[in-house]
């Protein structure tokens, strides 16, 4: 190989069990004559959805001579669950085996630090490649290559097929289904997420009345039995005035393709309004709606005060703002940092905004990664954000009573209840939870429902998507008194980092992939951003440079918190005779947990791409 990278033993693999392998347990040593990838991921995160879609052709590409494991370490008590972890391996059509990793055995074996993280495995059991966060398509590839030239030429490459055997799929009406809105007419739409389409049903929440979609993978447009979605959730209908202007009726956020549809409830026919197919990376994601990239939009409700569509832009943790008339989208709340702040529109940290519901001078949100019920409100000069429930990042946990103690897990769903309280759909939690903003109280409506994702309230009454139960239900009965639960407080079980007191040097490690040299021609190649959670954590090193080392000095007294840290790398191809380089640019949001001892190293490694050679 060109490159000389340090001899590391990949450590084994140790689980509870193992997943599509057709029941066989599987050791490091099965792999060997084979290039593996590792994928550390956690079905929570919406970073660990992407990089499963950039693994795809990847996989069918080196199909002879790369497996691909799925190491799943889990953020939530709910991911521990071995139940919960099958169906979402279906739900995201995960075709490679996966290690079930609770207690978090082989993430701290490999030294993981942020989900998703990949570790390539040459198939002689070493390890030659790291790479933290989405976007490393090119550079596994130009890793797989080497690594599979070189093995070739050594005899140690081993092609034919790996172990991995498909579950057997059951048939439902729906299945995994996101999101539910009401029609006028007393129907329901409901999109039917892992069915990639739109099921509309009579107000039984039973009856189907039609499909829109082929029921495949896809990203057509036109006549409901051509339409293609991949994975949609959000709807949101327009009022009349707006609907009969543009000549469709519903927004479909089509999550997976990045896009927003429309749908003419007429007769069915789809059109796309928004996106380029392209996820959003970096640079400007305001402009004309078809030219301007979205990243996994989760849901979408049209809001008065905004004067458009407010999108959940649940990939880079911002909401964004759709303008059916103008045909325009733009930022409207977040920066991009993972994070809970609130505060002016364009300083609030979001953490996968994924459910919205319009309370008319409110606009409720529910914030999953940090288990918040937010919302936003209109304020002299633009829109600020509050939060009702929630702390952070790392604590979540299923309590009732004042807003500032009451825990959720990992909510998706939200809506407005017609006394003006917000039902949320409180997924991970497996319930229906009440916040009353009158007198700041969380109580508990329903519980023992199959991970709820959406709701709405038809007649008075509350119909919601039982996400895991494959159906709609009606969990909450006309007129049922809520009642409080006594929860313990729970938080993540990532272990901290330990880093020493006082001074402390960042180092982000990135080696451009084989064949590509960091690009300086138009400026700096390289960002890093680096905030604090308690704020006072930092007493120097916060803030935006170029450099991917930062010295951070620690306050006295603060014995943890956690680090956020963006990190970025522009890499071109490195061939001198190409006029027009090709060039891609690698990101990544770690949020880290640190514990701070007097006898902690002073250096703390991130790695964005390649091998740290200080470790």
């Amino acid at each position: 190989m060109t490159q000389k990278r340090p001899r590391v033993r990949a450590p084994e693999l140790t689980g509870r069990a193992w997943l599509n392998t057709g029941g066989r347990d599987l050791r490091l040593s099965d792999f060997r004559g084979k290039c593996l990838v590792l994928d550390f991921w956690t079905f929570c995160c919406i970073n660990c959805l992407h990089v499963l879609d950039e693994l795809r052709p990847l996989e069918a590409e080196f199909a002879a001579e790369v497996v691909t494991v799925g190491v799943h370490s889990p953020k939530f008590e709910h991911e521990a669950d071995p139940t919960a972890l099958a169906a979402a391996v279906e739900r995201y059509a995960v075709h490679h085996p996966v290690l079930d990793d609770p207690e978090l055995s082989t993430w701290q074996s490999y030294a993981v630090k942020a989900w998703p993280t990949l570790v390539v495995v040459d198939p002689e059991g070493y390890v030659v490649h790291v790479a933290a966060g989405e976007g490393h398509v090119e550079a596994l590839r130009s890793v797989i290559r080497e690594v599979i030239a070189e093995h070739e030429a050594k005899g140690t490459l081993h092609r034919g097929d790996g172990p991995y055997v498909p579950p057997e799929a059951p048939e439902t009406t729906l299945r995994f289904p996101g999101k539910v809105v009401a029609l006028p007419g007393g129907t329901l739409l409901v999109s039917d997420s892992a069915n990639h389409s739109l099921v509309e049903f009579a107000a039984d929440g039973e009856t189907v009345v039609r499909r829109i979609g082929t029921g495949r993978r896809g990203r057509a447009d036109g006549a409901p039995d051509v339409a293609g979605f991949a994975e949609p959730a959000g709807l949101a209908l327009l009022p009349p005035h707006v609907a009969e202007q543009v000549g469709y009726d519903v927004v479909v956020a089509d999550t997976v393709n990045h896009l927003l549809r429309g749908v003419r409830l007429a007769d069915g026919r789809v059109t796309t309004l928004a996106g380029t197919g392209e996820q959003w990376r970096d640079g400007s994601d305001s402009g004309p709606a078809l030219e301007t990239p979205l990243t996994s939009p989760w849901d979408v409700a049209w809001w008065e005060p905004a004067g458009g569509v407010v999108v959940a832009m649940a990939g880079n943790h911002t909401l964004g703002l759709f303008d059916p008339v103008t045909g325009h989208v733009r930022r409207f709340a977040g920066t991009t940092v993972e994070g809970l702040r609130d505060g002016a529109a364009d300083e609030a940290f979001f953490a996968q905004p994924s459910g919205l519901a319009d309370g008319g001078d409110r606009l409720w949100l529910a914030d999953a990664e940090t288990s918040a019920l937010r919302w936003v409100e209109a304020v002299a000069g633009g829109f600020a954000i509050r939060t009702a429930v929630g702390t952070g990042l790392f604590d979540f946990g299923h309590a009732d009573g004042p807003a500032e103690r009451a825990l959720f897990q990992h909510p998706l769903g939200v809506a407005v209840l017609p006394d003006g309280s917000v039902a949320v759909c409180d997924t991970y939690n497996g319930a229906i939870r009440r916040y009353d903003p009158a007198t700041g109280e969380v109580s508990t409506l329903a519980t023992e429902v199959a991970e709820p994702s959406g709701a709405v309230v038809v007649d008075g009454e509350l119909v919601v998507v039982a996400s895991a139960a494959h159906r709609l239900e009606r969990p909450v009965p006309p007129g049922v008194a809520t009642r409080l639960v006594e929860g313990a407080s729970q938080q993540v079980k990532r272990p901290a980092t330990e880093i020493g007191a006082g001074e402390v040097q960042l180092a982000v490690v990135f080696t451009p992939p084989p064949g590509t040299k960091l690009d300086d021609r138009y400026g700096p190649s390289t960002r890093l951003e680096v905030s604090s959670s308690p704020e006072h954590l930092l007493v120097e090193g916060a803030g935006v440079g170029t450099d991917l080392t930062r010295r951070l000095v620690l306050a006295e007294g603060v014995t943890e918190g956690v680090l956020h840290v963006v990190a970025q790398a522009a890499s071109c191809d490195d061939d001198p005779a190409t006029e027009h380089p090709a060039c891609r640019l690698t990101r990544q949001d770690w949020g880290v947990p640190i514990r701070i001892t007097r006898s902690g190293p002073n250096r703390l490694p991130l790695v964005l791409g390649g091998l740290d050679e200080n470790a």
